[in-house]
């Protein structure tokens, strides 16, 4: 089984170098690490006292995984949920922040284990997420993993400059699909086809 270190390592590898994406609304982002982020944080790595693109730019694979570790797993208590979950709903928190648990949320109390849809692991969503994982152990992880490519859709659907990210030029699946299907059994992965049919409204 994959350490949490692991996961977090491959998210940074996944992630890639310094972009700078005027469509993207993260700004200027390094191994998925973003300059908000870094503010937020006060990571002024270069030292003149301010935190910057130059800051951004600087920041190495390691400290980005350390990051990734204290701020998008331990401190939003990804560890309390069932271990079938953790990997996806760290790679999405790492992406979209509290959404990846208010998606959990939602698939939760759709379950019939209600959770409030606040993007805060607490008591009550641990014991939905538990008793979720002991009602439909073989299905849960694939259940969060469809749900997560269908907030990438939606998003796409109603943001046009993120199609992008769900939509290769030559129409095939952007880097968010692919992303979300790494963490979902083969089997329910969308063909081509049906790909194209989800988008074809966007013309």
């Amino acid at each position: 089984m994959k350490s949490v270190r692991d996961i977090a390592a491959e998210i940074v590898a996944r992630e890639g170098g310094y972009v700078d994406d005027p469509d993207d609304p993260g700004g200027a982002t390094k191994h998925g690490v973003t300059i908000g982020t870094m503010r937020r944080l006060g990571r002024d790595l270069t030292g003149d006292g301010r935190v910057d693109r130059a800051d951004v730019k600087a920041l190495t694979r390691a400290q980005a995984t350390e990051i990734f570790l204290e701020h998008y797993y331990r401190r939003p208590g990804l560890g309390a949920l069932p271990q079938m979950l953790q990997p996806s709903v760290f790679d999405m928190y790492v992406n979209s922040g509290t959404n990846a648990v208010k998606i959990l949320q939602r698939l939760l109390s759709r379950m019939g284990f209600p959770a409030r849809d606040d993007g805060v692991i607490g008591p009550k969503t641990r014991a939905a997420a538990q008793a979720a994982a002991d009602a439909a152990p073989r299905h849960l992880a694939d259940a969060y993993g469809i749900e997560r490519r269908n907030f990438y859709y939606a998003l796409a659907d109603r943001r046009p400059a993120s199609r992008k990210y769900a939509r290769r030029r030559d129409g095939g699946k952007g880097g968010w699909i692919i992303r979300a299907e790494e963490f979902i059994a083969a089997r329910f992965h969308l063909s081509a086809a049906q790909h194209r049919e989800r988008i074809a409204a966007w013309g």
